[in-house]
Formats: structure tokens, C-alpha cells, sequence
């Protein structure tokens, strides 16, 4: 077959859309790889004849189970559980587990397919996966959260390994999850295995796990303002959530110079033009955290404003780290942050920014770094628990530094490879595609077809 025979993008995603109907997430995540890609492999014969992209876009498996349980009433509660194994082709499969009520297969195979990339970029042996549940952790007792837990890895841990699948935490799962989690699997298996990733650090777990991609995050938007001549010291940000993500965004980017503004969970968003320093973090760390409250008690505490129901977009600022959920950036948010100056954008949460806003944003040549590339540094610290797992064995805090900073700044030179164009702007999109893409299909080629 001759290139030219090749089927092209709108039949590509014709195809996926008829394989896969309704799964409009995914159809999205799909979309915005095969964009860049489809330009990358135009005169490369070996990726059209072996099918790659193809491949990538259909998972190995999906998994999907019922969880029963019981509550604190005595009544049997029924919750759907999932886990999709999208490609393991540079190690074993690697992805959190998601409790929330919106969870779905769609969800879960755009997520598991972005990880695909981004673990791939991290220049780590980890395949793409992800996995949870319909189950909202949110307003239950720790007896109804261990129940569900471990009624939930008695289905999927026939599925689950340390050299097969290792999950981790994601929206919902935190360090109380993870321990049910690892329990069962523990008292199912016999076994203490490297199994989940953050855990608590007195059963394997890893330092620095819970502040790594907040922490990456603001380190994939200094190198890119590095880059491009700008420095985060003076700047003001605006950061959504009030989760790990956000929180220890916020922390890193105090420690930078910069000036946070605001923050937000789903009741709307707090405006704190002083800015949130540490003392102030604090207190919405505990009040997130511990005290599981809504961010309007930050408002109160402090005298500031709530904008009830609202995102933090329609401020005015330099920076905008969006570190709350999926597509929470709208086109006419992207275009409010164009108008108000915004300099650049780095994605704490998964794909927060619909595929409208990005386009606008590169054309605006507005700085943007895509989650598969900004959000990588938790999954990279998940990498290396894994690996002092397997050494029994665990490093200091600085030397997972060290190494967090060291995979951020690779990342960081990926993206400039594949991304940069003749006018010297960086489409850090097209760069963390195509650099994630490259290793995973070279990897597919070495195996022939399988």
C-alpha cells in the first residue's frame, strides 16, 4: 500500500467513532494525539503498514465488575468497578484507580490512553492503565470506604500485579484508600508486593509521592517560561482545586516567587488577591484534608471573596495551573485567560482544557503545557516506588528530588525536540505527543504483531 492510500485523520477518528459510540471523552483524548501524530507519520511507511496508532487507540483490555457492599445501615449497595489496560508495550500496565460517581468506560479509556504517553515520556518501563469505580467516597464513613475498598480489589485482584498492572491513587483514592486497598490484596495473596503505589510510608510507600505532581507541574511551567525568556518570580497565578495537585502547586509556586490567588473544589472558587501564602495554605491543606470542609470556609476565615458555582478563569493573571478535573476549561474560559494576558498554562489535572481552548491558546502563542507532559512528576515518583519496591529499599527525600527535577527537565527537552517551530515557539502538545508516541511505537514494532 502506498502512503497516499493511507486513510487520513477525519477517517481515523471516523473509524474510532463508530468502534467506540458515545465515549466522547475519549474520542477527545484520541483527537488530540492522532492530530499531531497523523503529521508526524505522514512519510514514515513502517507506523501506516504496522497499524500503530490504530493499536494504541484500541486497549488490550477492559475490564469491567460489579462491586456489592454494605453500608453503616445494613443495606446492600451495588457500584460498578473498572479497570482498562490500554497498552503495556514499555513495561508493566500503570495508573490510578478514580472514585467518583461520575466515573464511566469512556472516562476511563481516555485516562488510560493519555497514560500511555505520559508515562512514556518519563522515560520509565510503565505502560498505560486506569481503573476505579462509580463509588463517591465523599459523605461516608471509614467503615463504608474500607468495605467498598475491599470488596472492590477482591474483583480486580486476579487482574493486578506487581509485573502486570500496578495502580495508584487518582480523584477519590488517597492514602486512607490505598491502605484498604493494599490490606485486601495483602490478605488475598499472601503476598507483600509493590503491588499500589502511594502508600503510606510505613508499608512501602514513597517520599515525596503526594507533593510530586503539584510539584512537577510548576516545574514543567519554569522551564517553559525559562524558555521563552519569562521567570516565575512576580508572576500571579491562578490554580484550581484544593486537592494534593493543587495544594503543593501552590506551595511550590510560594517557594518560586510567585503570588497565588485563588483555589476552588466543586462549590465554586475563593479570590484571595493578598494571595494564599504558606499560613494560609495550611489552613486550606487541613481544611481539605482532615477536616474533608468546603472552600468557602477558607473565604470566611480570611474575609475574601466565594464566587459561588464559578471557576477561577475570570481573573486576571499571568499564569493558570488548572489542577481540578477534566475539560474545567471551557473555549470561553481559554479566551477570557487570552484577554486578561494569561502567559502560560501547565495542566495539573487530566486533559482540564477542552480541545477548543487549546487550539486558541496556541494560536495566542500562549505558553501550554499539556497534562501528559505537566502532570508526569506523580507518576514518575509512582515509577520509583515501584522500583524501591523491588530492591526492598528506600531513597531519601532529596534524592527523589533530585530525580523528580531531573525527569521534569527531560520532559521538558522532549517536547522542544519534537515540538519547537522555525519562529521559536514551542507547541509543548505536539512535542509531548509525538516524543511519548515515537517510544511505545518503536517498542510495538520490536514485537512484531501481537
Amino acid at each position: 500500500m502506498a502512503i497516499s492510500d493511507h486513510v487520513d485523520l477525519p477517517q481515523f477518528m471516523d473509524g474510532l467513532k463508530r468502534r467506540n459510540p458515545g465515549e466522547t471523552e475519549f474520542h477527545q483524548a484520541v483527537y488530540e494525539v492522532a492530530a499531531n501524530v497523523f503529521d508526524f507519520i505522514a512519510d514514515k511507511e513502517i507506523y501506516h503498514s504496522q497499524q500503530i496508532l490504530r493499536r494504541i487507540a484500541e486497549p488490550d483490555r477492559v475490564i469491567s465488575f460489579r462491586v456489592c457492599w454494605e453500608d453503616d445501615q445494613g443495606n446492600i449497595r451495588v457500584n460498578r468497578g473498572y479497570r482498562v489496560q490500554n497498552n503495556n508495550s514499555i513495561g508493566p500496565y500503570k495508573g490510578g484507580l478514580r472514585f467518583h460517581p461520575s466515573v464511566n468506560q469512556s472516562i476511563l479509556k481516555f485516562l488510560a490512553f493519555e497514560q500511555t504517553f505520559k508515562n512514556s515520556l518519563t522515560g520509565l518501563p510503565m505502560g498505560g492503565a486506569k481503573g476505579g469505580a462509580d463509588f463517591n467516597p465523599k459523605g461516608k464513613s471509614d467503615g463504608e470506604v474500607m468495605r467498598f475498598c475491599q470488596a472492590f480489589m477482591t474483583e480486580l485482584y486476579r487482574h493486578v500485579g506487581e509485573d502486570m498492572d500496578v495502580p495508584a491513587g487518582d480523584i477519590g483514592v488517597g492514602a486512607r484508600e490505598i491502605g484498604y486497598l493494599f490490606g485486601q490484596w495483602k490478605r488475598l495473596t499472601n503476598k507483600f508486593t509493590g503491588v499500589l503505589t502511594g502508600k503510606g510510608r510505613a508499608f512501602g510507600g514513597s517520599p515525596i509521592r503526594t507533593e510530586a505532581t503539584g510539584y512537577g507541574t510548576v516545574y514543567m511551567l519554569q522551564d517553559m517560561l525559562l524558555q521563552a525568556g519569562h521567570d516565575i518570580e512576580g508572576k500571579t497565578a491562578l490554580v484550581s482545586g484544593s486537592g494534593n495537585v493543587a495544594t503543593y502547586a501552590i506551595e511550590k509556586l510560594n517557594q518560586s516567587g510567585a503570588k497565588v490567588v485563588t483555589a476552588s473544589d466543586s462549590t465554586g472558587f475563593i479570590y484571595d488577591p493578598d494571595g494564599i501564602d504558606d499560613e494560609r495554605l495550611a489552613y486550606l491543606m487541613d481544611l481539605k484534608t482532615n477536616r474533608r470542609g468546603k472552600i468557602e470556609e477558607y473565604a470566611r476565615e480570611f474575609g475574601v471573596e466565594f464566587h459561588a458555582g464559578q471557576r477561577p478563569w475570570i481573573v486576571a493573571a499571568d499564569l493558570a495551573l488548572p489542577s481540578a478535573t477534566q475539560n474545567e476549561i471551557s473555549q470561553d474560559d481559554a479566551r477570557t485567560l487570552i484577554k486578561n494576558g494569561v502567559v502560560a498554562v501547565s495542566e495539573g489535572a487530566n486533559m482540564p482544557t477542552v480541545q477548543e481552548g487549546v487550539q486558541d491558546f496556541t494560536e495566542a502563542r500562549v505558553l501550554f503545557a499539556p497534562s501528559k507532559a505537566a502532570n508526569a512528576g506523580g507518576v514518575a515518583i509512582s515509577g520509583l516506588e515501584m522500583s524501591q519496591n523491588s530492591t526492598r529499599m528506600t531513597w531519601t527525600e532529596d534524592e527523589l528530588q533530585t530525580q523528580l527535577r531531573s525527569i521534569m527537565a527531560n520532559i521538558h527537552a522532549q517536547c522542544l525536540e519534537y515540538g519547537s517551530a522555525p519562529d521559536g515557539y514551542v507547541d509543548y502538545v505536539k512535542g509531548a505527543n509525538v516524543a511519548g508516541f515515537v517510544k511505545v511505537a518503536d517498542a510495538m514494532i520490536a514485537y512484531g504483531v501481537v
